[in-house]
């Protein structure tokens, strides 16, 4: 989905409510009003994907450890190799935390 399309008003304000949390207990709080418990199963998922194929491991590895589909995992490696930086940018503050 190009940039312009996603970026909308209530998807600025959407992102700008997760930036001014910065409590992981109210990050998680709001996660659970605004989405159902799989979709964050789902998000946590593909981050843990990100994470590691990041650090080099191979898809047979990430879907034994994680349960990914192999579309899933070849959809967060697309991401991570060409996407907007997302992944890469959590992930260093992951790092340096």
């Amino acid at each position: 989905m190009p940039a312009d399309r996603l970026r909308t008003a209530d998807v600025d304000r959407l992102a700008v409510a997760f930036a001014s949390l910065g409590d992981p207990d109210a990050a998680y709080a709001f996660l659970q009003d605004i989405c159902t418990v799989r979709e964050i199963q789902e998000m946590a998922q593909r981050l843990e994907v990100a994470r590691m194929l990041s650090a080099g491991e191979h898809y047979g590895r990430i879907r034994d450890v994680t349960g990914a589909s192999s579309t899933t995992i070849s959809r967060v490696s697309r991401a991570l190799n060409y996407g907007a930086d997302g992944y890469k940018t959590v992930l260093d503050h992951l790092r340096e935390a």
